[in-house]
């Protein structure tokens, strides 16, 4: 088999597995009510997801790196951010800030 090949029937692979997953659970409580543990728990995933994504973009300069000291721009920037977002609860502010304090932040760590 080629590598284009290969590449293709991963990528069909992973959509169908994807496509199943999420039907699953459409499927399996179209007609009844989730568990209340189950929609306790499924409360808590986005902000896991979110924190799963962000949190290695900001301390992890490079592959292994971690960076947790004031010379990291992304850092300050993140810790602004949360300031902004625990403070005023606007997500739009809190994007406009945290994106000023990193412009800023690598401006003066230059």
């Amino acid at each position: 088999m080629s590598k284009e090949a290969t590449i293709w029937l991963a990528i069909l692979a992973v959509g169908a597995i994807n496509y199943v997953a999420r039907l699953s659970f459409i499927a399996l409580f179209a007609r009844r009510d989730m568990p209340p543990l189950l929609d306790r728990a499924l409360k808590h995933v986005p902000a896991a997801m979110l924190t799963a994504i962000v949190v290695p973009a900001v301390v992890f300069v490079g592959q292994g790196v971690l960076r947790l000291d004031p010379g990291n721009a992304k850092l300050i920037a993140a810790v602004a951010a949360l300031a902004v977002a625990a403070w005023r609860q606007s997500t739009t502010l809190t994007i406009v800030v945290g994106m000023a304090v990193l412009w800023l932040a690598q401006y003066a760590l230059r």
